[in-house]
């Protein structure tokens, strides 16, 4: 019997990155962050001097991708890209739209898919990011798609850069998120969208912890006992 997969997709800002780690420390199962994935090949389509529409480039950084996840001494992600500790490079804001650009391009996502569904095993999967339940998991047994307006997601992401040092302006954030929205929803491969059988999760007035919650009861009452 295949291990069960819980799938959490949803926009920029909506947490679903926060909630999937949180769930799978409760749970004890394994995390995929596709997101990291993605941002990877952007920024090391940057570091080789790539044009951001270069989609053959940036095929061929994805398919030979040398990245290892990990923790820190207190309990942080770490991630190296062939040996280079890059975890924070990776999540700004810059780091981010590129992700968003590759992520439309069908070779990139065609080159990560195997490496992706490589993740699942026993005793469970938590996937975050935009295709999960939809494309690369269609099978999950449960699938939250977590949402939130545009205002509280820009809002969160502000704090996030804010906590780590990073420099941030809120109306920027706005728009960037607004575009990056725009951009997830429209693109011709594996568009943004909830699947046919998520279950929708508006995080805007919820804690992290009334959400993480609500995530671990759905999943209580589809997993096996």
């Amino acid at each position: 019997m295949p291990s069960p997969i819980i799938t959490i997709d949803g926009p920029s800002g909506s947490g679903k990155g926060t909630i999937s780690r949180l769930v799978a420390d409760r749970l004890g199962w394994r995390l995929l962050d596709s997101g990291a994935l993605y941002r990877l090949v952007a920024y090391a389509g940057q570091q080789r001097g790539l044009s951001p529409y270069d989609e053959s480039g940036h095929v061929d950084i994805a398919q030979h991708l040398d990245v290892q996840f990990g923790l820190g001494s207190h309990g942080g992600e770490q991630i190296w890209l062939a040996g280079d500790e890059v975890s924070q490079r990776i999540r700004t804001e810059q780091a981010g739209e590129g992700a968003s650009r590759v992520a439309a391009m069908p070779g990139v996502r065609a080159a990560l898919m195997d490496r992706q569904r490589a993740f699942a095993g026993a005793p469970g999967l938590v996937a975050d990011g935009r295709d999960m339940g939809t494309v690369v998991f269609p099978g999950a047994v449960l699938k939250i798609f977590l949402t939130a307006s545009a205002e509280e997601r820009a809002r969160r992401r502000y704090n996030q850069l804010k906590d780590k040092g990073l420099g941030a302006n809120l109306a920027a954030l706005s728009l960037e998120i607004a575009e990056r929205d725009r951009r997830d929803a429209s693109r011709a491969v594996a568009p943004l969208r909830p699947a046919d059988d998520a279950v929708i999760v508006d995080s805007t007035a919820m804690t992290i912890d009334a959400v993480v919650a609500r995530v671990l009861e759905l999943a209580a009452a589809r997993l096996p006992a």
